[in-house]
Protein backbone atom coordinates (compact mmCIF):
# COMPACT_ATOMS: atom_id res chain seq x y z
CA UNK A 1 0.00 0.00 0.00
CA UNK A 2 2.96 2.49 0.17
CA UNK A 3 2.20 3.53 -3.46
CA UNK A 4 -1.02 4.34 -2.31
CA UNK A 5 -0.26 6.57 0.51
CA UNK A 6 2.72 8.64 -1.80
CA UNK A 7 -0.21 9.57 -3.92
CA UNK A 8 -2.25 10.73 -1.70
CA UNK A 9 -0.13 13.53 -0.67
CA UNK A 10 -0.44 14.50 -4.24
CA UNK A 11 -0.93 14.01 -8.27
CA UNK A 12 1.84 12.22 -8.89
CA UNK A 13 6.14 13.23 -9.16
CA UNK A 14 4.88 15.96 -11.63
CA UNK A 15 2.36 17.96 -9.77
CA UNK A 16 3.53 17.20 -5.87
CA UNK A 17 5.00 20.82 -5.63
CA UNK A 18 2.27 22.81 -7.20
CA UNK A 19 -1.15 20.99 -5.76
CA UNK A 20 -2.33 22.29 -2.41
CA UNK A 21 -4.11 18.84 -1.72
CA UNK A 22 -3.84 19.81 1.90
CA UNK A 23 -6.18 22.47 1.46
CA UNK A 24 -9.47 20.86 2.38
CA UNK A 25 -10.42 19.47 5.57
CA UNK A 26 -12.87 17.01 4.33
CA UNK A 27 -13.90 14.83 0.66
CA UNK A 28 -17.39 13.93 0.96
CA UNK A 29 -18.38 10.96 -1.29
CA UNK A 30 -21.25 9.65 -2.54
CA UNK A 31 -21.99 5.83 -3.41
CA UNK A 32 -25.00 3.60 -3.32
CA UNK A 33 -23.83 0.34 -2.08
CA UNK A 34 -23.42 -0.80 1.69
CA UNK A 35 -21.61 -3.97 0.36
CA UNK A 36 -18.68 -1.99 -0.58
CA UNK A 37 -18.88 0.85 2.09
CA UNK A 38 -16.52 -1.08 4.54
CA UNK A 39 -13.80 -1.68 1.89
CA UNK A 40 -13.66 1.13 0.86
CA UNK A 41 -13.79 3.25 3.54
CA UNK A 42 -10.48 1.49 4.67
CA UNK A 43 -8.53 2.35 1.84
CA UNK A 44 -10.31 5.70 1.71
CA UNK A 45 -8.68 5.41 6.05
CA UNK A 46 -5.50 4.86 4.61
CA UNK A 47 -5.19 7.96 2.53
CA UNK A 48 -6.36 9.98 4.49
CA UNK A 49 -3.70 9.45 7.16
CA UNK A 50 -1.12 10.14 5.20
CA UNK A 51 -3.65 13.44 3.18
CA UNK A 52 -4.50 14.77 6.40
CA UNK A 53 -8.30 14.87 4.51
CA UNK A 54 -11.23 13.30 5.94
CA UNK A 55 -13.28 11.15 3.88
CA UNK A 56 -16.85 11.01 4.58
CA UNK A 57 -19.35 8.50 2.65
CA UNK A 58 -23.17 8.82 2.26
CA UNK A 59 -24.66 5.81 1.02
CA UNK A 60 -27.72 5.58 -0.25
CA UNK A 61 -30.27 3.08 -2.01
CA UNK A 62 -30.46 3.08 -5.79
CA UNK A 63 -33.18 5.26 -6.32
CA UNK A 64 -32.72 7.96 -3.71
CA UNK A 65 -28.79 8.29 -4.96
CA UNK A 66 -30.17 9.39 -8.17
CA UNK A 67 -32.71 11.64 -6.65
CA UNK A 68 -30.08 13.28 -4.28
CA UNK A 69 -27.67 14.25 -7.58
CA UNK A 70 -30.75 15.19 -9.56
CA UNK A 71 -31.97 17.85 -6.78
CA UNK A 72 -27.61 18.78 -6.18
CA UNK A 73 -27.37 19.55 -10.32
CA UNK A 74 -30.79 21.85 -9.41
CA UNK A 75 -29.05 23.89 -6.60
CA UNK A 76 -28.96 21.51 -4.03
CA UNK A 77 -25.83 19.95 -1.86
CA UNK A 78 -23.58 17.37 -3.80
CA UNK A 79 -21.09 15.40 -2.78
CA UNK A 80 -17.77 15.89 -3.80
CA UNK A 81 -17.01 12.79 -5.48
CA UNK A 82 -19.68 10.28 -6.54
CA UNK A 83 -20.10 7.12 -8.37
CA UNK A 84 -21.01 7.66 -11.72
CA UNK A 85 -23.41 4.50 -13.70
CA UNK A 86 -24.04 3.95 -17.62
CA UNK A 87 -27.84 4.34 -17.26
CA UNK A 88 -27.28 8.26 -16.68
CA UNK A 89 -23.61 8.88 -17.50
CA UNK A 90 -23.92 10.16 -21.26
CA UNK A 91 -26.66 12.48 -19.72
CA UNK A 92 -24.62 14.00 -16.52
CA UNK A 93 -20.96 14.62 -19.10
CA UNK A 94 -23.55 16.75 -21.41
CA UNK A 95 -24.81 18.88 -18.31
CA UNK A 96 -21.86 20.46 -17.30
CA UNK A 97 -21.75 18.78 -14.14
CA UNK A 98 -18.64 17.05 -13.93
CA UNK A 99 -14.92 18.00 -13.44
CA UNK A 100 -13.16 17.40 -16.49
CA UNK A 101 -10.04 14.81 -15.65
CA UNK A 102 -7.73 14.99 -18.31
CA UNK A 103 -5.20 17.48 -17.09
CA UNK A 104 -4.86 15.42 -13.77
CA UNK A 105 -4.71 12.08 -15.93
CA UNK A 106 -2.24 13.71 -18.06
CA UNK A 107 -0.26 14.31 -14.73
CA UNK A 108 -0.55 11.57 -12.54
CA UNK A 109 1.16 8.24 -13.29
CA UNK A 110 -0.57 6.04 -11.58
CA UNK A 111 -3.51 6.61 -14.37
CA UNK A 112 -3.03 5.36 -17.47
CA UNK A 113 -6.35 4.96 -19.15
CA UNK A 114 -5.04 1.76 -21.14
CA UNK A 115 -4.94 0.05 -18.08
CA UNK A 116 -8.72 -0.10 -18.38
CA UNK A 117 -11.23 -2.34 -19.88
CA UNK A 118 -12.41 -0.36 -22.59
CA UNK A 119 -16.13 -0.08 -22.39
CA UNK A 120 -15.62 1.68 -18.93
CA UNK A 121 -13.25 4.46 -20.24
CA UNK A 122 -15.18 4.96 -23.25
CA UNK A 123 -17.93 5.57 -21.42
CA UNK A 124 -17.21 8.07 -19.26
CA UNK A 125 -15.02 10.25 -21.86
CA UNK A 126 -17.07 12.83 -24.46
CA UNK A 127 -15.89 14.65 -27.00
CA UNK A 128 -12.28 13.62 -25.81
CA UNK A 129 -12.79 14.69 -22.37
CA UNK A 130 -12.38 12.48 -19.54
CA UNK A 131 -15.19 12.97 -16.96
CA UNK A 132 -14.79 9.72 -14.48
CA UNK A 133 -12.02 7.30 -13.74
CA UNK A 134 -12.64 3.63 -13.80
CA UNK A 135 -13.88 1.97 -10.23
CA UNK A 136 -14.80 -1.63 -11.20
CA UNK A 137 -16.16 -4.17 -13.82
CA UNK A 138 -18.25 -6.46 -13.43
CA UNK A 139 -19.75 -9.93 -15.05
CA UNK A 140 -22.97 -12.19 -14.55
CA UNK A 141 -22.95 -15.79 -13.36
CA UNK A 142 -25.52 -18.46 -12.19
CA UNK A 143 -25.98 -18.58 -8.54
CA UNK A 144 -27.26 -22.22 -7.24
CA UNK A 145 -28.77 -24.02 -4.57
CA UNK A 146 -26.91 -27.11 -4.23
CA UNK A 147 -29.32 -28.24 -1.23
CA UNK A 148 -32.67 -27.96 -3.81
CA UNK A 149 -30.77 -30.16 -6.80
CA UNK A 150 -29.63 -32.77 -3.92
CA UNK A 151 -33.32 -33.00 -2.51
CA UNK A 152 -34.58 -33.30 -5.97
CA UNK A 153 -32.14 -35.36 -7.37
CA UNK A 154 -30.35 -32.93 -10.10
CA UNK A 155 -27.32 -32.59 -11.38
CA UNK A 156 -25.56 -29.43 -10.37
CA UNK A 157 -24.62 -27.23 -13.83
CA UNK A 158 -22.16 -28.25 -16.38
CA UNK A 159 -19.46 -25.63 -17.14
CA UNK A 160 -20.63 -25.95 -21.02
CA UNK A 161 -24.34 -25.81 -20.62
CA UNK A 162 -26.77 -24.43 -22.89
CA UNK A 163 -29.90 -22.34 -22.02
CA UNK A 164 -31.91 -25.25 -23.07
CA UNK A 165 -30.48 -27.23 -20.27
CA UNK A 166 -30.98 -24.30 -17.94
CA UNK A 167 -34.72 -24.12 -18.66
CA UNK A 168 -35.26 -27.95 -18.52
CA UNK A 169 -33.29 -27.94 -15.05
CA UNK A 170 -35.24 -24.65 -14.22
CA UNK A 171 -38.81 -26.65 -15.10
CA UNK A 172 -37.47 -29.90 -13.31
CA UNK A 173 -37.18 -28.22 -9.68
CA UNK A 174 -40.33 -25.93 -10.18
CA UNK A 175 -42.56 -29.56 -10.97
CA UNK A 176 -40.61 -31.50 -8.21
CA UNK A 177 -41.21 -28.71 -5.78
CA UNK A 178 -44.33 -27.50 -6.20
CA UNK A 179 -45.32 -28.51 -2.82
CA UNK A 180 -42.45 -27.33 -1.11
CA UNK A 181 -43.05 -23.44 -2.74
CA UNK A 182 -39.85 -23.94 -4.91
CA UNK A 183 -39.51 -22.37 -8.12
CA UNK A 184 -36.83 -23.28 -10.85
CA UNK A 185 -35.38 -20.03 -11.25
CA UNK A 186 -36.16 -16.09 -11.03
CA UNK A 187 -36.11 -14.12 -13.88
CA UNK A 188 -38.31 -10.24 -13.59
CA UNK A 189 -39.43 -8.10 -16.65
CA UNK A 190 -37.03 -5.62 -14.93
CA UNK A 191 -33.98 -7.66 -14.39
CA UNK A 192 -31.89 -6.48 -17.50
CA UNK A 193 -27.78 -6.39 -17.46
CA UNK A 194 -28.25 -9.58 -14.86
CA UNK A 195 -30.94 -11.64 -16.27
CA UNK A 196 -32.17 -11.30 -20.31
CA UNK A 197 -29.71 -9.27 -21.58
CA UNK A 198 -27.32 -11.53 -21.93
CA UNK A 199 -29.77 -14.20 -23.68
CA UNK A 200 -30.75 -11.09 -26.62
CA UNK A 201 -26.77 -10.89 -27.25
CA UNK A 202 -25.96 -15.09 -26.89
CA UNK A 203 -29.25 -15.34 -29.44
CA UNK A 204 -27.62 -13.41 -32.04
CA UNK A 205 -29.65 -9.99 -31.18
CA UNK A 206 -28.58 -6.50 -29.29
CA UNK A 207 -30.30 -3.86 -27.45
CA UNK A 208 -28.99 -0.98 -29.41
CA UNK A 209 -26.90 -0.66 -32.27
CA UNK A 210 -23.77 0.06 -31.84
CA UNK A 211 -23.70 3.81 -33.00
CA UNK A 212 -26.62 4.03 -30.45
CA UNK A 213 -28.86 5.45 -33.27
CA UNK A 214 -31.38 2.82 -33.17
CA UNK A 215 -33.34 -0.11 -31.06
CA UNK A 216 -32.30 -3.56 -31.65
CA UNK A 217 -35.23 -4.38 -29.52
CA UNK A 218 -37.25 -5.80 -32.95
CA UNK A 219 -34.28 -7.59 -34.47
CA UNK A 220 -34.30 -11.26 -35.03
CA UNK A 221 -32.21 -12.42 -32.74
CA UNK A 222 -33.70 -10.23 -29.78
CA UNK A 223 -37.54 -11.51 -30.59
CA UNK A 224 -36.03 -15.12 -30.41
CA UNK A 225 -34.67 -14.64 -27.07
CA UNK A 226 -37.65 -13.08 -25.70
CA UNK A 227 -39.40 -15.74 -26.69
CA UNK A 228 -37.40 -18.26 -25.17
CA UNK A 229 -37.71 -16.09 -22.30
CA UNK A 230 -40.88 -16.12 -21.89
CA UNK A 231 -41.95 -19.60 -23.20
CA UNK A 232 -38.99 -21.85 -21.50
CA UNK A 233 -37.97 -19.69 -18.48
CA UNK A 234 -41.08 -17.87 -17.49
CA UNK A 235 -43.05 -20.67 -16.82
CA UNK A 236 -40.38 -22.28 -14.42
CA UNK A 237 -40.53 -18.75 -12.39
CA UNK A 238 -42.81 -17.55 -9.82
CA UNK A 239 -45.50 -15.30 -11.04
CA UNK A 240 -44.95 -11.61 -11.87
CA UNK A 241 -46.65 -10.56 -9.12
CA UNK A 242 -44.25 -12.26 -6.98
CA UNK A 243 -40.90 -11.05 -8.73
CA UNK A 244 -42.17 -7.58 -8.73
CA UNK A 245 -42.64 -7.51 -5.10
CA UNK A 246 -39.87 -9.88 -3.86
CA UNK A 247 -35.94 -9.85 -4.82
CA UNK A 248 -34.19 -12.34 -6.28
CA UNK A 249 -31.76 -12.52 -4.23
CA UNK A 250 -34.29 -12.56 -1.19
CA UNK A 251 -35.86 -15.66 -2.50
CA UNK A 252 -32.73 -17.30 -3.57
CA UNK A 253 -31.57 -16.70 0.16
CA UNK A 254 -35.14 -18.16 1.17
CA UNK A 255 -34.22 -20.88 -0.72
CA UNK A 256 -37.15 -20.77 -2.63
CA UNK A 257 -35.53 -20.71 -5.64
CA UNK A 258 -32.61 -23.66 -7.30
CA UNK A 259 -31.22 -21.04 -9.38
CA UNK A 260 -31.03 -17.35 -10.33
CA UNK A 261 -28.68 -14.78 -12.36
CA UNK A 262 -26.60 -12.33 -10.56
CA UNK A 263 -23.96 -9.91 -11.08
CA UNK A 264 -20.50 -9.99 -9.01
CA UNK A 265 -21.27 -7.11 -7.05
CA UNK A 266 -24.25 -9.02 -5.17
CA UNK A 267 -21.67 -12.21 -4.05
CA UNK A 268 -21.31 -10.67 -0.56
CA UNK A 269 -24.79 -10.60 -0.45
CA UNK A 270 -24.79 -14.44 -0.46
CA UNK A 271 -21.51 -14.97 1.07
CA UNK A 272 -23.09 -13.68 3.91
CA UNK A 273 -26.54 -15.83 4.25
CA UNK A 274 -27.30 -18.20 6.54
CA UNK A 275 -27.20 -20.62 3.62
CA UNK A 276 -23.72 -19.49 2.43
CA UNK A 277 -22.66 -23.01 2.64
CA UNK A 278 -25.54 -24.49 0.08
CA UNK A 279 -24.90 -22.08 -2.30
CA UNK A 280 -22.33 -22.14 -5.34
CA UNK A 281 -21.47 -20.26 -8.49
CA UNK A 282 -21.74 -21.75 -12.41
CA UNK A 283 -21.03 -19.72 -15.80
CA UNK A 284 -23.95 -18.68 -17.72
CA UNK A 285 -25.22 -20.87 -20.30
CA UNK A 286 -24.87 -20.62 -24.28
CA UNK A 287 -26.87 -20.83 -27.27
CA UNK A 288 -25.67 -23.28 -29.92
CA UNK A 289 -26.26 -20.82 -32.71
CA UNK A 290 -24.57 -22.95 -35.31
CA UNK A 291 -25.81 -26.25 -33.66
CA UNK A 292 -22.07 -27.36 -33.70
CA UNK A 293 -21.72 -28.28 -30.49
CA UNK A 294 -19.12 -26.41 -28.54
CA UNK A 295 -19.04 -22.50 -27.39
CA UNK A 296 -18.42 -20.17 -30.42
CA UNK A 297 -17.67 -16.37 -29.66
CA UNK A 298 -20.79 -14.59 -29.17
CA UNK A 299 -22.75 -17.60 -28.22
CA UNK A 300 -21.83 -17.27 -24.51
CA UNK A 301 -21.91 -13.49 -23.70
CA UNK A 302 -21.96 -11.36 -19.96
CA UNK A 303 -22.47 -8.41 -19.84
CA UNK A 304 -20.40 -6.20 -18.06
CA UNK A 305 -20.27 -3.17 -16.69
CA UNK A 306 -18.30 -0.54 -14.37
CA UNK A 307 -18.76 2.22 -12.35
CA UNK A 308 -16.48 5.35 -12.38
CA UNK A 309 -15.12 7.99 -9.75
CA UNK A 310 -16.68 11.19 -10.69
CA UNK A 311 -15.76 15.02 -9.39
CA UNK A 312 -18.44 17.59 -9.06
CA UNK A 313 -17.33 20.60 -11.40
CA UNK A 314 -18.02 22.82 -8.70
CA UNK A 315 -16.21 21.09 -5.78
CA UNK A 316 -14.13 23.26 -3.56
CA UNK A 317 -10.99 21.53 -3.54
CA UNK A 318 -10.62 19.50 -6.38
CA UNK A 319 -6.86 18.85 -6.12
CA UNK A 320 -7.41 16.80 -3.10
CA UNK A 321 -11.30 15.18 -4.44
CA UNK A 322 -8.82 13.79 -7.47
CA UNK A 323 -6.04 12.99 -5.25
CA UNK A 324 -8.72 10.45 -3.83
CA UNK A 325 -9.99 8.81 -6.80
CA UNK A 326 -6.86 8.22 -8.13
CA UNK A 327 -5.69 6.25 -4.62
CA UNK A 328 -8.91 4.21 -5.63
CA UNK A 329 -8.47 3.73 -8.89
CA UNK A 330 -4.63 3.14 -9.26
CA UNK A 331 -3.40 -0.05 -9.44
CA UNK A 332 -2.35 -0.60 -5.78
CA UNK A 333 -6.09 0.75 -4.87
CA UNK A 334 -7.80 -1.51 -7.63
CA UNK A 335 -5.91 -4.73 -6.04
CA UNK A 336 -6.78 -3.80 -2.60
CA UNK A 337 -10.12 -2.91 -3.79
CA UNK A 338 -10.11 -7.04 -5.12
CA UNK A 339 -8.64 -8.45 -1.73
CA UNK A 340 -11.17 -6.80 0.24
CA UNK A 341 -13.84 -8.18 -1.76
CA UNK A 342 -15.65 -4.99 -2.58
CA UNK A 343 -15.91 -5.47 -6.12
CA UNK A 344 -14.10 -6.89 -9.18
CA UNK A 345 -11.09 -4.40 -10.73
CA UNK A 346 -11.82 -1.89 -13.61
CA UNK A 347 -7.64 -1.80 -13.73
CA UNK A 348 -7.34 -5.11 -16.31
CA UNK A 349 -5.42 -7.97 -14.46
CA UNK A 350 -6.27 -6.69 -10.89
CA UNK A 351 -9.01 -9.41 -10.10
CA UNK A 352 -8.04 -12.43 -9.30
CA UNK A 353 -7.52 -11.37 -5.53
CA UNK A 354 -11.34 -10.91 -5.23
CA UNK A 355 -12.17 -14.47 -6.31
CA UNK A 356 -10.11 -15.63 -3.66
CA UNK A 357 -11.69 -13.16 -0.79
CA UNK A 358 -14.56 -15.05 -0.12
CA UNK A 359 -13.16 -18.11 1.57
CA UNK A 360 -15.36 -21.57 0.95
CA UNK A 361 -16.95 -19.96 -1.68
CA UNK A 362 -15.73 -20.15 -5.91
CA UNK A 363 -15.76 -17.42 -7.43
CA UNK A 364 -14.22 -18.43 -10.80
CA UNK A 365 -17.31 -18.36 -12.46
CA UNK A 366 -16.99 -14.67 -12.70
CA UNK A 367 -13.57 -14.47 -14.09
CA UNK A 368 -13.54 -18.05 -16.45
CA UNK A 369 -16.60 -16.14 -18.40
CA UNK A 370 -13.72 -13.41 -19.86
CA UNK A 371 -11.97 -16.34 -20.93
CA UNK A 372 -14.70 -18.98 -21.79
CA UNK A 373 -17.15 -16.39 -22.95
CA UNK A 374 -17.54 -12.89 -25.08
CA UNK A 375 -17.95 -9.77 -22.81
CA UNK A 376 -20.87 -7.28 -24.14
CA UNK A 377 -20.81 -3.82 -22.75
CA UNK A 378 -24.16 -2.95 -20.79
CA UNK A 379 -26.37 -1.18 -23.44
CA UNK A 380 -26.45 2.74 -23.21
CA UNK A 381 -27.08 5.85 -24.67
CA UNK A 382 -27.90 9.58 -23.66
CA UNK A 383 -31.22 8.84 -22.30
CA UNK A 384 -30.27 5.32 -21.44
CA UNK A 385 -32.77 5.32 -17.68
CA UNK A 386 -35.40 6.65 -20.22
CA UNK A 387 -35.78 3.85 -22.48
CA UNK A 388 -34.67 1.11 -20.02
CA UNK A 389 -37.43 1.93 -17.71
CA UNK A 390 -40.31 1.93 -20.23
CA UNK A 391 -38.64 -1.61 -20.66
CA UNK A 392 -40.05 -2.85 -17.43
CA UNK A 393 -43.43 -1.29 -17.65
CA UNK A 394 -43.82 -2.73 -21.34
CA UNK A 395 -42.96 -5.84 -20.63
CA UNK A 396 -44.87 -6.55 -17.83
CA UNK A 397 -47.93 -7.60 -20.28
CA UNK A 398 -45.46 -9.67 -21.70
CA UNK A 399 -44.52 -11.55 -18.80
CA UNK A 400 -48.46 -12.21 -17.54
CA UNK A 401 -48.63 -12.97 -20.92
CA UNK A 402 -45.69 -15.12 -23.20
CA UNK A 403 -48.09 -14.89 -26.22
CA UNK A 404 -47.30 -11.20 -26.73
CA UNK A 405 -44.14 -11.41 -26.50
CA UNK A 406 -42.81 -10.35 -30.15
CA UNK A 407 -45.45 -7.85 -30.65
CA UNK A 408 -44.06 -5.76 -26.71
CA UNK A 409 -40.87 -6.26 -27.96
CA UNK A 410 -41.49 -4.67 -31.85
CA UNK A 411 -43.26 -1.86 -28.94
CA UNK A 412 -40.63 -1.47 -27.19
CA UNK A 413 -38.29 -1.09 -30.39
CA UNK A 414 -40.48 2.19 -31.37
CA UNK A 415 -40.64 3.58 -27.71
CA UNK A 416 -36.78 3.71 -27.49
CA UNK A 417 -36.25 5.01 -30.95
CA UNK A 418 -38.26 7.64 -30.43
CA UNK A 419 -36.27 8.34 -27.35
CA UNK A 420 -33.20 7.94 -29.40
CA UNK A 421 -34.01 10.72 -32.03
CA UNK A 422 -34.68 13.11 -29.16
CA UNK A 423 -31.24 12.52 -28.47
CA UNK A 424 -29.85 14.27 -31.23
CA UNK A 425 -32.33 16.85 -31.51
Amino acid sequence: MKKIVQLAIGLGAAMMMSVPVMAADTVTVGIWDNNQFAGLQQIANEWSEKSGVNVEFEVLDWGTYWTMLEAGVSGGEMPDVFWMHSAYAQMYQQADVLLPLNDYIDNDDAIDLSNYYEGITELYSADGVQYAIPKDHDTIAVVYNKAVFDKYGIDYPSKDWTWEEFAAIAQEITEKGKDDGVYGTYMNCGSNQSGWYNLIYDFGGEVITEDKTKSGMDQEGTIAAMNFVGEQILPACPSQDSMANTAGDTMMISGTLGMYLDGSWMVNTYYTADNAADLAWAELPYKDRNENGSVDEGERCSIYNGIGWSIYGKCENPDAAYSLISAFASKEGQLKQSELGVTMAAYKGCSEPFISAFEGMDLSAFTDIEEDGTLVFRPYSKYTGRWEDNFTTFFIDAWNDPSSMTQVCKDIAADMNSILASENE
